[in-house]
Order: C-alpha cells, then sequence, then structure tokens
C-alpha cells in the first residue's frame, strides 16, 4: 500500500525518537493504561507518514504471539475453574509437616504453574492455601505471599510459553518450544532458567530455616476435570512436533493459540462469559501498539544505529557485553515493562552480537533471563507482585521495603547469577 510521506528521512527518525521516548515515558510513569499511550504512538506514527496503515497492522504486529498468548490465558482460567491446582495442593499439604516445606511446596508449586500460566493468575490461585497456612500457624501472610510472587516471576524463560516477552524471542528467532531445552547442540534457556530457578529455591530454604511449626491441613474431596489438562498437554505437542518451519504459508502457530483459546471456551461454556471478561485485554491491545512503535522504530533506522554505537564502544569483549545485556536488563527490567523492552533489545543483540561476530543467542538470552526475573528487584517491577502487596495491604499487612528486598533480592540474583554463569561456559 502507497502511503503518504511528508517529513525527510532524517526527520522522520527524530520525530520516531520523540514518539518511542514519550511513549516510554508514560509506561514508566504508569498513571495512564499503558495500553492507550501505545496505541497513541502508534496512530501517531502512521498520521504523520512514517509507517503506513497496512504495514502497521498486518506486517509489524505480530498476531501468533497474541494468538498463542490469548489461548494460553483462555487455558489458565479453565485450569484454575478446574481446581486440578487445589487438587494437587491439597493432596501434598496433608502429608507435610512442617512449616517450611509447605511454604517451599506453594513456591514450587508457584514455579511449575507459572511456567505455562500467566502469574497474576497463578498468585491468585495459590493465595487461599496461603491465607489458610497461615491462620492454622498463626504466622506472618508477607512472607508467604512476596514469596509466591517473586517465584512465580523466576521462570519466565522456563518455557516458550511462560511470559510473553518469551514468546516474542520464540517468534523473532524461529524457536519452536523444545529449542528452549536443547538448540544449537546446546543447552538451551529453558534449561540454564531451570537450573537458576533450582538455586533460587535453595535461597528460599534457607530464608524458611526457622519455620518449623507443626502445619495440619485437612484432607478435602475436591472434584476436578481434567479436560483443560489433556488440551495442554495436546498444545504442547502441537508446538514442539508440528513442523511450523516447513508449512509455508500455515507456518503460524498462533493457530494453535486461537484453537486452544476456543476450545477452553467450549469446554467452559458455564463461566465462558466471565472468562472473556477476565482476560487480560488491555496486554493485548498494549502489545498491537508496542509492535508497531518498535517495528517503526527498526524500519527508520534507529535501532541500527544505536547498535551500531553500542557494538563499537570501547566494552570490549563478549564477556563484558554479555554482563552489560543481562545485570542492565536486571536493573531496566524493575521499573520498565519487560514486554516493550524485550522488542526493543532483540534486534540491538542481534546487531551487537553481528558487529561482535558472535553467536546472538546469549546475548538473547541473557536479556532476556534479566529482564525476566528483574522484575522482582522491586514490589512494582512484576503484576504478580503488585497483586500480592495488594492483597496484603487488604489485610492489614505494611509492605516494607526492607523485608521485601531481604527476600527478594538473593533469591532473585542467585538465579541471574547461575545462568550468567552457564551462559559464559556454554555459549561464548
Amino acid at each position: 500500500m502507497i502511503w503518504y510521506h511528508i517529513l525527510s528521512p532524517d526527520t522522520e527518525k527524530w520525530v520516531t525518537l520523540v514518539v518511542i521516548t514519550v511513549t516510554f515515558a508514560f509506561i514508566l510513569y504508569r498513571r495512564f493504561n499503558i495500553a492507550y499511550a501505545s496505541l497513541a504512538a502508534a496512530v501517531l506514527l502512521v498520521l504523520v507518514g512514517i509507517t503506513n496503515p497496512v504495514e502497521a497492522f498486518l506486517k509489524s504486529v505480530n498476531w501468533d504471539v497474541l494468538a498463542i498468548y490469548w489461548g494460553y490465558g483462555m487455558l489458565a482460567i479453565a485450569f484454575r475453574e478446574s481446581k486440578i491446582p487445589a487438587w494437587i495442593a491439597n493432596r501434598v499439604l496433608v502429608r507435610v509437616k512442617k512449616e517450611k516445606y509447605a511454604l517451599l511446596f506453594l513456591c514450587v508449586l508457584a514455579m511449575v504453574l507459572s511456567s505455562f500460566m500467566a502469574n497474576p493468575v497463578v498468585v491468585i490461585m495459590l493465595a487461599p492455601l496461603a491465607i489458610e497456612i497461615t491462620t492454622k500457624v498463626k504466622a506472618s501472610l508477607l512472607i508467604y505471599l512476596i514469596a509466591i510472587a517473586i517465584s512465580s516471576n523466576v521462570v519466565t524463560t522456563v518455557t516458550m510459553i511462560a511470559d510473553p516477552p518469551a514468546i516474542i524471542l520464540a517468534s523473532a528467532t524461529g524457536m519452536d518450544f523444545l529449542d528452549f531445552y536443547w538448540f544449537q547442540s546446546k543447552v538451551s534457556l529453558g534449561t540454564l532458567s531451570i537450573m537458576g530457578a533450582l538455586v533460587a529455591l535453595l535461597t528460599l530454604l534457607f530464608q524458611f530455616r526457622r519455620l518449623n511449626k507443626q502445619v495440619i491441613i485437612t484432607k478435602e474431596m475436591i472434584k476436578v476435570s481434567f479436560t483443560p489438562l489433556v488440551l495442554f498437554v495436546l498444545s504442547i505437542l502441537a508446538l514442539a512436533f508440528v513442523p511450523w518451519k516447513h508449512l509455508d504459508a500455515w507456518n503460524h502457530p498462533g493457530l494453535v493459540g486461537l484453537t486452544l483459546g476456543s476450545v477452553s471456551l467450549v469446554i467452559s461454556k458455564r463461566w465462558a462469559k466471565d472468562m472473556l471478561r477476565e482476560f487480560d485485554w488491555n496486554s493485548i491491545f498494549f502489545l498491537i501498539g508496542i509492535f508497531i512503535v518498535i517495528a517503526t522504530t527498526d524500519n527508520v533506522g534507529l535501532l541500527k544505529d544505536f547498535s551500531a554505537w553500542l557494538g563499537h564502544s570501547s566494552l570490549g569483549s563478549p564477556t563484558i557485553y554479555l554482563a552489560v545485556f543481562i545485570w542492565g536488563s536486571v536493573c531496566l527490567s524493575s521499573f520498565i515493562d519487560n514486554v516493550p523492552y524485550t522488542m526493543l533489545m532483540i534486534p540491538v543483540c542481534a546487531e551487537v552480537a553481528h558487529t561482535l561476530g558472535i553467536n546472538p543467542f546469549p546475548l538473547y538470552f541473557g536479556m532476556l533471563v534479566g529482564t525476566g526475573i528483574g522484575g522482582n528487584i522491586t514490589p512494582v517491577g512484576a503484576t504478580a507482585n503488585v497483586l500480592a502487596c495488594g492483597m496484603l495491604e487488604k489485610r492489614g499487612y505494611k509492605v516494607n521495603l526492607s523485608k521485601y528486598l531481604a527476600l527478594a533480592v538473593p533469591f532473585s540474583v542467585s538465579a541471574v547469577l547461575i545462568v550468567h554463569v552457564l551462559l559464559e561456559l556454554v555459549w561464548l
């Protein structure tokens, strides 16, 4: 589609730079709906002629990512309503005798569930169990909900579908579900992330060492439906084993997401309206806008200019660049939304790797781990943390920053550190 151009190429660069800077400022400020900010920026870039509507909505927006996100979002709600997590938790907790092991089990369950569904849903799912245990043993709910929230955030790169940035990376690089575990004849991002999560769990076990009260949980008869679990398994098999790269026009893994979401609504028809109402549509609209903004930023050459500058800086070796990408992402994602940051940094990582003459995947992986786990560093760095803190405040708890940091920082830093070391040893 031919679209008008009223600005020179250099002016388009400057206008795009101003637009993306203001957009990120609004996202960081968070006093307005961030979906409005990204969509307004996208519309503005179209109206001033820097990008055209067809390219913006058909080429710039990755509809496969959105479809997978929607499908697994629908499944997550159906999975919660199936009572499977509550059934598993009850069956395990009746056998646990000490408080520290009960809390550790909730953290492990949060990790497992968050590897396949949205973190806020997991916090909502497990909060009643945490409240029940703390009521029975007369313990503080604060450590329980914070531990569950940060545990749900530490696994954002364990699977391809754990979090939108993981889906975005997979789509941008052509990785499939199994590539997250073994890729280019090396252990891959998901495997490294599992190792990091296990090390993080050890820090929790150390911090829970004095929680030795007896826990008595009564076995409950919980009626469950295993249909969502069957759907989940089938969808993973489809993502992992269907040769999407060889299907030409049908190379759209998003079809799995669309099918999964639609079937989830059908099998959960009693609460289908509630599922559609509860789904995070705001994130979908935010993603549409930010896809267009980042693609336009790339098309006008801003990302290439920034990457070239960064690649020719005085940082020196790939080892230093890897450290900068990892720990810089940890710091930035503690207050910047990880979705636009990931979309911005993927082409930057690629250009820097090209300049250095190295494989881009260690930079991709390091950046993604840093931005995924870095949200744990502050109580407002991830939605799950905000939700957990809100639950605590509603129950009269004051979320003390020092107490939060004492639990979250060793947990998160240890996970990132082990992945950093392994990336250096295996990939560089």
